[in-house]
């Protein structure tokens, strides 16, 4: 079905290729994950398939890729779409209509589809998609799961024989990431369609794959049955990092394969206590922001219901839920730039001066009290170089005296290492743009950051560097909230957890105790060691070295 025929692909000004030799194929009905480290050419791989590259990326591409016998060189995005749907990490920046129906019709009507066919081809992607109750809604209501569903079935009306989806987990909450991911593999399985599937949340979908593609970084790509390349990849998701640390053989790729495997483990760790995922945080932490009876409403309707909140000084807090919980309507209210209709916030400044209100500061002075890094970062990135972004920063976010941040740049290397100060902003990854703009955003050392889906499109390598930055921050004193969908990065960097629900908080504790106590919350070794209380991998590494004996004893 895809076929890459010594395939290289070199942009203008690049010193080497990002893809280089590759050769691959890909048949009919077989879902490809596609894995690797930011920024190593995986949007490259995925555009080269529905000719996105090079007719509207630019550079040069060496060999061939066919597409159901098409050349993607002699044939445009619009000369494949027939064959090849594309859907992105933001459903919202694909729609063109109103309502579901209509955005399901879309495509086939650019493609001359004639309308008895149409209709039919709306029925059965309603159907297929679990879309029926939703044809007549407005998009901007939907859910991100529901948008998603749409956005692929928006596709799916040209009846494709390839779906390339970039990310497509994102942006979405546990229980939605499922509807989708069910919603594909119906796809591969009942209707034969070829799905590539890049994503970083690899604890996801890699117990759906039928096969990975891993771009270790150097241009090249190893493809392989799962469990294979996992076995040495460079990248990898939890279940997988725990079957290493044990020597688990074949590596278990599901949850259920994994409790089968881990039952002598767990006898092991029995009458053990997991070291704190955060041993180096304060005990005595002095309370940094106080919200009382925080309300926001749009048009008349509560998104947040008068909410009591405090944020205390070397504390991480994730703040989780569904989409459309609340949640980053919560976070900018906190921030004071967004709407506010009830309540009050306070913070008290590093000076230790008299609690303020950073709703009723400039915002240069309220940068210093309250720094948030919103779901769509780039709206944020407006000069021509990462360069000249950094160097904004460091002098609009100069910190207040006594106060020792390092620069933007130290920053962004700390994050992501390797961006050139003279990339244009716009050419970077979506990971790398998020990098970026995280860098400037901490360059104001607030006294509490707050990050609205901080890690959409990093790796797990990223992952680790910004939890450092975190941790770093936090030993500073100052108070962290994370908004996230993100559970594994959750057990990982969060002490606490705040769970919302129709604008209310309906849980808070210790994150041991919350996403331990649900389902759908809870990380991937917690599930495989369940009842005992592990979070990560590196607890039961830790644990097993202390033990000094072989794990498989």
């Amino acid at each position: 079905m895809i076929t890459f025929d010594q395939v290289s692909v070199l942009y203008d000004d690049a010193a080497a290729p990002v893809l280089r030799d590759v050769d691959l194929t890909v048949e009919e009905g077989e879902l490809c994950l596609v894995v690797g480290h930011t920024g190593v050419g995986k949007s490259t791989l995925l555009g080269a398939v529905n000719g996105l590259v090079p007719h509207f990326t630019g550079g040069t591409l060496f060999g061939r890729v066919l597409v159901d016998g098409r050349d993607t060189a002699g044939h445009p995005p619009r000369e494949l779409a027939d064959v090849v749907g594309v859907v992105g990490q933001d459903p919202l920046d694909g729609f063109v209509t109103d309502t579901v129906e209509e955005e399901l019709a879309y495509a086939m009507e650019q493609l001359a589809v004639p309308p008895a066919t149409m209709r039919k081809r709306v029925e059965e992607t309603l159907d297929l998609l679990g879309l029926a109750d939703l044809r007549h809604r407005p998009l901007h209501e939907l859910s991100g799961g529901q948008q998603q569903r749409v956005a692929i079935g928006s596709v799916l009306t040209a009846h494709p024989r390839v779906l390339v989806l970039d990310e497509p987990t994102s942006a979405l909450d546990p229980t939605a990431a499922e509807e989708v991911l069910a919603a594909v593999t119906r796809l591969v399985h009942d209707l034969g369609v070829t799905v590539l599937l890049a994503e970083h949340r690899l604890e996801r979908v890699v117990q759906y794959a039928d096969r990975v593609i891993h771009l270790p970084g150097d241009g090249l790509v190893v493809s392989g049955a799962p469990a294979e390349v996992f076995r040495t990849s460079s990248i990898a998701p939890p279940i997988v990092e725990l079957g290493r640390s044990v020597g688990w053989s074949p590596l278990p790729l599901s949850i259920r394969d994994a409790r089968r495997a881990a039952a002598p483990l767990r006898a092991r760790l029995a009458d053990t206590v997991p070291p704190p995922v955060r041993p180096d945080a304060p005990a005595d932490r002095a309370e940094l922001l106080t919200a009382r009876g925080v309300t926001v409403s749009y048009h008349g309707v509560p998104a947040v219901r008068e909410v009591g909140l405090g944020l205390r000084g070397g504390e991480v807090t994730a703040l989780m839920g569904r989409n459309g919980s609340g949640k980053s309507s919560l976070l900018w209210a906190l921030q004071g730039s967004g709407a506010r209709s009830a309540g009050s916030v306070s913070v008290v400044p590093a000076d230790g001066g008299k609690p303020q209100d950073p709703r009723k500061l400039s915002a240069a002075r309220a940068r210093h009290l309250v720094g948030l890094v919103p779901q769509t970062p780039t709206d944020l990135l407006y000069l021509e170089t990462v360069e000249q972004e950094l160097d904004q920063a460091d002098t609009e976010s100069a910190p207040e005296a006594g106060t020792a941040v390092p620069s933007a740049r130290a920053i962004l290397d700390r994050l992501a290492p390797g961006i050139a100060g003279s990339t244009h902003p716009r050419d970077l990854s979506e990971g790398q743009k998020l990098a970026l703009v995280l860098a400037i955003q901490l360059s104001a050392a607030p006294r509490v950051l707050l990050l609205d889906e901080p890690t959409r499109g990093l790796d797990y390598r990223a992952k680790s560097r910004l939890i450092r930055i975190i941790d770093g921050l936090a030993a500073q004193g100052r108070a962290v909230v994370i908004s996230t969908h993100d559970v594994e990065f959750v057990a990982r960097a969060a002490d606490r957890v705040v769970v919302m629900a129709e604008g209310d908080i309906v849980a808070d504790g210790a994150t041991s105790e919350v996403i331990v106590a649900s389902p759908v919350f809870a990380p991937q070794t917690a599930k495989i060691l369940a009842p005992l209380p592990y979070l990560t991998v590196d607890q039961v590494s830790a644990v097993l070295a202390a033990q000094g004996t072989d794990p498989d004893s």
